[in-house]
This record gives C-alpha cells, sequence and structure tokens, in this order.
C-alpha cells in the first residue's frame, strides 16, 4: 500500500475509527521512541550526557525541583 492509499482510506474513517487510529498511533510513536531509546543507551550515545548529568549534580550546578 503507497501512503496515498493510506491516507485516502483514513479519510474515509468515521470520528470514532479516527479517535482509535489515533489512539493506536500514538502508542506506536512511543514504542518506537522508546527502542530507539534503548538502541542510543545500549551504543553508548548518551554516555557523554549522563557523565556531564553527574558532574553538573556533583558539582552543585543544579536545582531542587
Amino acid at each position: 500500500m503507497s501512503v496515498e492509499e493510506i491516507e485516502a482510506a483514513i479519510s474515509e474513517l468515521s470520528p470514532d475509527e479516527l479517535a482509535q487510529l489515533a489512539d493506536w498511533f500514538r502508542e506506536l510513536q512511543a514504542k518506537v521512541w522508546d527502542q530507539q531509546l534503548e538502541a542510543d543507551v545500549k551504543a553508548g550515545k548518551l554516555d557523554r550526557l549522563a557523565r556531564q548529568a553527574k558532574e553538573d549534580f556533583a558539582g552543585g550546578k543544579c536545582t531542587p525541583l
């Protein structure tokens, strides 16, 4: 199916079906984001940021929420 075909099918959904699709899509986006974050963590892509945050905290550069 092409994007254009998917768009056409979506445009024919009832309001209830569209809401259901929107909920499903938000959940899918969250799942994909979580998977990407996990992959980035495993690959060490966030190590520098974590070190900097720990240094800032230890150095008193953080304020309580």
